[in-house]
């Protein structure tokens, strides 16, 4: 059996504050014996503090922007001595190796080894203005399976969840900073319509692809962001195993991968029937995938 768990939390500008709640849940994580740890999107540094055109969106101002973190740098090696022979995924700043650029990205790793990293490819609302985004998505082979990451936004995508199960990911960790709804919130977060297609997301993009889904988020507020926390377990059939709801806090699930692979894609072959040859039109399309779309339609 492999132990998978998923973290809510929430994490600010405070860097020590932000280590004391990973060594937190990593603790709770050894207690329960977990082989796979996801942390949120921005979990070192804090994400940003609002979204749009203005504030620390601007890539002009520092005024409240998370700190740039090397890959090889100090803050990760601390992570890296908390995890000690865990394994975890976690969300950070990435800076660039021109010492400028800056990525939001996240890394699996344990306390020996780097096992890969990623630069988020899809931003929403302004968040360019802060970040450059990344290119592609890769599949890391780890002590707990092959695994990919994604964060946040990208989970509106069915491409780019695909294209990691097509490279045989087993695992795919999606790490989030995802608030409520900014306009028309819901009295109660766990009815918002944001939390709704976080969560729909999550469900729909385990079963597209049948793999094992750990969606990490943030909870609590932060700057003018109001978070929707359902860090969660989801199985290749799309079952939620456990979550955490709105609250922080770890949702933990003991899962027979090798078992439920064998059941789920026994079954339904969503990868295998596949038919790539009606799908080219796809990288046809103008960048709004409207009037090309049409155009290609009627041709």
């Amino acid at each position: 059996m492999t132990t998978l768990a998923a973290v809510a939390a929430n994490f600010t500008r405070d860097l020590e504050q932000n280590y004391q709640t990973i060594e937190t849940y990593v603790a709770q994580a050894r207690e329960r014996d977990v082989d796979f740890l996801v942390f949120p999107e921005a979990a070192i540094g804090g994400y940003l503090s609002s979204l749009g055109n203005h504030g620390d969106t601007v890539k002009t101002t520092s005024r409240s922007l998370p700190p740039a973190i090397r890959l090889d740098g100090p803050e990760i090696q601390r992570v890296q001595s908390i995890a000690g022979d865990l394994v975890i995924a976690i969300g950070f700043c990435e800076l660039a190796e021109d010492g400028e650029t800056r990525y939001n990205a996240a890394a699996v790793l344990d306390g020996s080894r780097i096992y890969g990293s990623y630069r988020k490819v899809h931003q929403p609302l302004g968040e360019n203005m802060s970040y450059s985004s990344g290119t592609d998505y890769g599949v890391f082979d780890t002590p707990i399976g092959r695994v990919g990451l994604q964060i946040c936004y990208d989970k509106a995508f069915p491409e780019a969840a695909r294209v990691m199960a097509l490279d045989g990911a087993e695992i795919i960790a999606s790490l989030s900073a995802w608030p409520a709804a900014r306009t028309a919130t819901a009295e109660n977060l766990q009815e918002d319509r944001w939390t709704y297609r976080f969560n729909l997301f999550d469900t729909a993009r385990a079963l597209d692809n049948q793999v094992f889904w750990i969606a990490a988020n943030q909870a609590g507020t932060f700057g003018s962001l109001r978070y929707v926390g359902n860090a969660k377990i989801v199985d290749p059939g799309g079952n939620i195993l456990d979550s955490t709801l709105l609250d922080s806090g770890m949702a933990v699930a003991d899962v027979d991968i090798a078992e439920t692979f064998t059941a789920m894609r026994g079954g339904m072959f969503h990868l295998r029937d596949r038919r790539p040859d009606a799908y080219g039109v796809l990288t046809e399309l103008d960048a709004t995938g409207d009037a090309g779309w049409r155009g290609l339609a009627h041709a």
